[in-house]
């Protein structure tokens, strides 16, 4: 009877909604077996800073949680599994006059409904650099940034967001966007905008994890509801990659005060299917569980190596 009114009213379903990222990475790795919840970070205010300039005369700067291919750290080519030998651990910069191949192997986007088969969906710097010489900002920085993924609120904090800000200032950043691409990509990217937004940048986050970054209180937040993996857009959809984008950068002119919220209306799919998957221990089987804690526990190692070497 209700689902009859619901159609003659034209209602969506209840469960066509942000996915709950917070609570299904909760309970996933308890039931892999690490039964300390983690803490995402929480704040209930947000620093703010207009921007001082139009966006036609600032400049701008892209900070991406993708990391640079690397062709010795294993596959981590579309749809290749988590790779955690392919993460770093110290923030990089880029030369943004010219493309790189920038993947996301090394995080936990969502394999399931997406392939990463095309990085426009994560890294928005061709479109980026079209919009500066067409005038719709002042000037693309010289760098781009890559801020680790890092579960460490303290590390984020106090080493990457400071570096990613003496980095900015160097290049006479007047904004940034920021392109996080898993779960915990969004809340590092939102603790970075945080401490650029405190020290005189603007800044906006493009992202899908909802939960999360209004969590962290983001100053300015583009939320589009796409699978993770996808900040920048549908792949292979060039209108929705330059739809978002514009999107993106009216947040960052426009919002009236901190921890504005908009939502692109753009969908990924006719139905709501899609947002039932990832890390739904509801699906999983006692033995998919069991291989998902070992397979968890050599990616483990294999970025622990790595973090060492990096060190």
């Amino acid at each position: 009877m209700l689902d009859k009114l619901d159609e003659a009213l034209g209602f969506a379903p209840d469960d066509d909604a942000p996915v709950p990222y917070m609570q299904r990475t909760r309970d996933y790795y308890i039931a892999i077996g690490y039964t300390t919840p983690y803490r995402w970070a929480h704040y209930v205010d947000a620093p703010f800073h207009k921007l001082h300039k139009p966006l036609a005369k600032s400049r701008v700067a892209l900070i991406t949680t993708a990391a640079p291919y690397q062709p010795d750290k294993g596959d981590q080519g579309p749809g290749a599994a988590y790779n955690g030998s392919a993460k770093f651990y110290q923030v990089y910069d880029r030369d943004t006059a010219q493309d790189h191949d920038l993947r996301i192997s090394h995080i936990g986007y969502d394999r399931l409904n997406t392939t990463a088969t095309d990085s426009g969906t994560w890294n928005p710097l061709p479109l980026m650099r079209k919009l500066a010489a067409a005038g719709r900002i002042g000037e693309l920085a010289p760098r781009l940034f890559g801020a680790p993924t890092n579960r460490s609120h303290r590390v984020t904090i106090e080493t990457d967001a400071p570096e990613i800000l003496a980095r900015c200032r160097e290049d006479g950043v007047d904004a940034a966007v920021l392109v996080p691409n898993c779960p915990v990509c969004h809340q590092t990217s939102t603790l970075v905008a945080r401490h650029l937004e405190a020290n005189g940048i603007a800044t906006v986050v493009m992202g899908v994890a909802k939960d999360i970054v209004e969590h962290a209180a983001a100053p300015r937040f583009l939320y589009s509801d796409f699978p993770l993996g996808n900040s920048a857009g549908r792949p292979h959809d060039l209108d929705s990659q330059a739809l978002t984008l514009e999107l993106a950068l009216q947040v960052l002119e426009s919002a009236p005060v901190a921890r504005t919220t908009v939502q692109s209306p753009l969908r990924w799919a006719a139905d709501a299917a899609w947002k039932f998957t990832y890390n739904n221990i509801a699906a999983m089987s006692a033995d998919e569980l069991a291989r998902r804690r070992a397979e968890f526990d050599r990616q483990k190692e294999l970025a622990r190596a790595n973090r060492v070497v990096a060190a």
